[in-house]
């Protein structure tokens, strides 16, 4: 037991994700409270080797606090602190198997500050991550113990001192984690953010993420499961180091584990190489196809359900008749589904005839997924306009599959590498939403909205569901499926087209018509070059790798 002295205030926990609330102030990012009543404060920030507590308490006496693999006090890595006489003051301790405390010979925690008040004792401390030590407990967290996990990280692109091409991206998947590491973006941020941000990391989407990764809007790269490397064509780069380039990343890392394993500490990223001999043009990334959402909805039990993403003539138009009257060229596409995906193709259009597609998969599989390189470049114009195409099946499954972030959900993209890059970063469109719930019998919504999803008001057999409640509630059969599929395809779209960072071009939010298609091209035999192909030359490296931080992964430059 712990000595009578140490029993004011002591709180021990489990290993666990190290976030719980965003905390704006003092500088710690994150905070959370240990006890059910209140009295016990939690704050802390990290970085790759460090991590330092705030404990505030409501006592003026001893403080602990403790890590343990499981919350109990056994095996347990404790620090103990207090004032005494308006001096603080901190020691490092463990307990043994059999729950006796003592004092550790190697003192690893180190107190930052200390003060106390007639109510309250506040004491501040660091320790690495990695101690050495074998009765510390590391701070390394496995992924989640839950489906779906979307893990982003903030770095900094290392400094050179003129521009630089980007030559080769590789993925770094840790060995034996290949079907847990679904897919890696790497996105461009606001370059104008505090030094303070980086080596930030969160869950992503989440409502307490810090608000940087808010301004991480343009896709850098992208990366799918079972993917390799890619290298670009000899006469494009990705370019860093001037005005315009990446200053501050954030990688997305999306974990599909549906086995809901447990322990797992994962350390994949990515690899990229670059020179200071610099190719003809910069290279682009444009997202193409239906825009993530809800609004985005198959209906169970189809052998075949078919949904379409407009990158529309209006955004091309309008985006590059500014940005590059003349045209960019593609040259590599990504065509990116989940589980129910069965085929992807990425149709071009221009004056509503259609020519060859850009990319094709009549057989798509969810576990090969990477950039192709095209046999040809393709010229892109302003006014043309892009379908990106994806066929689905949802034979087995009883309730309707959304448009949303797990892979058990669904997506519709195609992300197009092209050249040379313009301020371009989404072209995509999303069907209209009053006519897909008109087709279930939806004759009014709750307003105003206050959730979401939002609430049916009528007919009396919706009133109170929200909109996906009654989707599912709605009575399918193979032939509404149908009707339902040919129906959303003449829908109104909403237009998708947005700037780098968070600005948009003007006809983005607007409803337009899809466009009327005189005849369909047959696809031709898929021919593409590989782009995995390893790189050689005189090529740098640099890295930058989250080695310790809570879903572990490595960006490397």
């Amino acid at each position: 037991m712990l000595p009578a002295k140490y029993r004011s205030v002591l709180v021990f926990f489990g290993t666990f994700w190290f976030y719980a609330s965003f905390s704006h102030g003092s500088g710690f990012r994150h905070s959370t409270i240990l006890d059910p009543h209140g009295k016990y404060h939690l704050k802390w920030r990290f970085d790759r080797r460090t991590i330092t507590f705030e404990i505030e308490v409501e006592t003026r006496g001893y403080v602990g606090f403790g890590l343990s693999p499981n919350g109990a006090m056994a095996l347990s890595d404790i620090v103990i602190g207090g004032v005494t006489d308006g001096r603080p003051y901190l020691q490092d301790y463990f307990a043994d198997a059999k729950r006796k405390v003592q004092r550790d010979v190697q003192q690893n925690y180190r107190l930052e500050y200390g003060r106390e008040n007639n109510t309250h004792t506040v004491l501040a401390f660091s320790r690495d991550l990695l101690t050495c030590d074998t009765n510390d407990k590391d701070i390394t967290v496995p992924v989640p113990y839950k489906d779906t996990t979307y893990w982003c990280q903030m770095f900094k692109i290392q400094k050179v001192q003129q521009k630089h091409h980007v030559t080769r991206i590789e993925p770094l998947i840790q060995r034996g984690h290949e079907n847990l590491v679904h897919h890696i973006l790497l996105y461009q941020c606001d370059s104008n953010l505090n030094e303070s941000e980086l080596d930030a990391s969160h869950e992503c989407y989440h409502p307490n993420m810090p608000d940087s990764f808010l301004t991480c809007e343009t896709i850098v790269f992208a990366w799918a499961i079972g993917g390799e490397g890619f290298t670009y064509p000899p006469h494009v780069g990705l370019s860093i180091g001037t005005a315009i380039d990446p200053v501050y990343v954030l990688m997305e890392v999306h974990y599909d584990n549906p086995a809901l394993q447990q322990g797992v500490v994962d350390s994949s990223g990515l690899r990229l190489f670059y020179t200071p001999e610099l190719r003809q043009y910069d290279a682009g990334v444009i997202e193409t196809g239906v825009w993530v959402s809800l609004y985005h909805m198959l209906p169970p039990g189809m052998q075949e359900y078919v949904s379409e993403g407009h990158c529309t003539r209006e955004c091309l138009q309008e985006s590059l008749g500014q940005e590059m009257p003349s045209g960019v060229r593609v040259f590599a596409v990504l065509m990116h589904a989940h589980l129910a995906g069965r085929a992807i193709r990425t149709r071009h259009f221009r004056e509503q005839e259609e020519l060859q597609p850009l990319s094709h998969d009549e057989e798509f599989d969810f576990n090969f997924q990477e950039f192709q390189l095209l046999k040809e470049e393709r010229l892109l114009l302003p006014g043309d306009n892009l379908i990106t195409e994806c066929k689905y099946t949802t034979k087995g499954r009883q309730n309707m599959t959304w448009g949303g972030l797990t892979t058990r959900d669904e997506m519709c993209l195609s992300y197009l590498l092209y050249y040379p890059r313009v301020n371009l970063a989404r072209c995509e469109s999303l069907p209209e939403i009053n006519g897909q719930l008109k087709f279930i019998g939806v004759k009014e919504i709750q307003v105003p909205v206050t959730t979401w999803p939002f609430m049916i008001k009528s007919p009396k057999k919706y009133s109170n569901l929200s909109f996906t409640e009654a989707m599912d509630k709605y009575r399918w059969s193979k032939k509404r499926g149908k009707s339902f599929n040919e129906m959303v395809l003449q829908l109104p779209i909403n237009v998708r087209c947005s700037r780098w960072g968070q600005e948009e071009w003007s006809i983005q939010g607007t409803l337009v018509s899809p466009p009327e298609v005189k005849s369909e091209v047959k696809p031709p035999s898929m021919v593409c070059r590989s782009a995995s192909e390893p790189h050689s030359g005189g090529v740098l490296l640099f890295t930058l790798c989250l080695t310790y931080s809570v879903v572990q992964a490595c960006f490397s430059l």
